[in-house]
């Protein structure tokens, strides 16, 4: 009994002393409520018997330390915006943020003027104010090439066109041809011919060259290149500028797989396509009896050939005969040549790339030529 009047005031005393440190608390806690006004409609204080409850299992120190950070929050712009909800309800997560409207595009900005669109051009395409692409329109573009078509006059003209830099270095070509450029920018080449197009400036659209035939050919040098179905446009451009370096009377090729003399092959010709006689045949070995009739020695050219064409006896008039990279002369075409002769060279590399092996071959003619008429 003794011991149980001994439990009992030890039991009071406990729970005066946890009415006073609740009263402590809540003291400390309505303090800080009142040094900061704006949590008071976010935070209730606590009523003595919640504090005495929560004192038995800490719930007035996890009480007191959220009021106190809601506090320290307090002291930043908008913290009890972000505490209290629309309502006036219950506190928010200090994670979540309240959701902004996007700005409408180009708010508060003065609208720019609508500049009118160009006309697209397909590359490669009409459009614009090119014409579109079709057999009775050549393009030729280049400066050589335009001035070399405006100058020779042996084809119908019918636009030229002319970036603003490149118009004086043809405007006298083009009134002499009785053309007026029309001045266009050269992003408007670049999409007509293509970026890697070396336009300089200049385009001309214009009709084909008049068809010849190999009665046609006009005996000047008493030398023609005949090309076997050289495919490569800029091969059969370069080599018809080396023809009409050296003077040659004719090119003659296959209708069928040779390029078209347009676009990239008269740039690369750099001029000569306006130069050189060039001849479309359907049966290449019968032009090359054709030309046998008309007395024309025939020689092929491989660097397989059994002469060297150094040494072969030459005469004009003369056909050399030039076969395609990887096939040379077909089997046709090398039975209808008098002689298959082969260019030597003194390197470890005996072949040359078609067209530089054309240069070469029509160099070592032109001397030999030369030096049998002194004779």
């Amino acid at each position: 009994m003794c011991a149980m009047n001994g439990i009992a005031p030890r039991m009071v005393g406990r729970r005066r002393q946890l009415d006073y440190d609740s009263r402590r608390q809540i003291h400390s806690t309505r303090s800080v409520v009142t040094d900061y006004p704006s949590l008071t409609s976010a935070v209730a204080p606590l009523s003595p018997d919640d504090a005495v409850v929560a004192a038995g299992d800490g719930g007035a120190e996890k009480r007191a330390s959220a009021v106190r950070g809601g506090a320290r929050r307090a002291r930043h712009p908008g913290a009890a915006s972000r505490l209290v909800g629309e309502d006036g309800g219950a506190a928010m997560s200090r994670n979540k943020q309240p959701r902004r409207e996007k700005p409408t595009p180009g708010a508060g900005r003065e609208r720019r003027p609508e500049l009118p669109r160009r006309t697209p051009v397909a590359p490669g395409g009409g459009g614009g104010p090119f014409r579109a692409p079709s057999p009775d329109v050549v393009t030729i573009y280049g400066s050589h090439a335009v001035r070399a078509a405006l100058t020779a006059g042996r084809r119908k003209l019918l636009t030229l066109y002319a970036t603003t830099g490149a118009l004086p270095r043809i405007e006298d070509a083009a009134r002499a041809a009785g053309l007026t450029p029309r001045v266009v920018e050269n992003r408007d080449l670049d999409q007509r011919l293509g970026a890697e197009a070396v336009h300089q400036g200049l385009l001309l659209e214009a009709r084909p060259l008049p068809e010849a035939d190999i009665a046609d050919i006009a005996t000047n040098s008493g030398l023609v290149l005949v090309l076997d179905q050289i495919t490569d446009p800029q091969n059969v451009g370069a080599i018809l500028r080396s023809a009409c370096a050296f003077g040659v009377d004719a090119l003659i090729v296959t209708e069928r797989h040779s390029p078209a003399f347009t676009g990239v092959l008269a740039k690369t010709a750099s001029g000569a396509l306006e130069h050189v006689t060039i001849v479309s045949v359907v049966n290449l070995a019968r032009a090359l009896d054709q030309l046998r009739d008309q007395g024309y020695s025939i020689v092929g050219l491989d660097s397989d050939g059994e002469h060297s064409i150094e040494t072969l006896p030459l005469a004009t008039p003369l056909a050399l005969v030039l076969g395609a990279e990887g096939k040379g002369l077909r089997r046709l075409t090398r039975e209808r040549c008098d002689a298959v002769a082969r260019l030597d060279l003194p390197g470890p590399i005996c072949s040359l790339n078609v067209s530089n092996a054309a240069a070469a071959v029509l160099a070592v003619a032109r001397l030999r030529l030369r030096d049998i008429k002194r004779d």
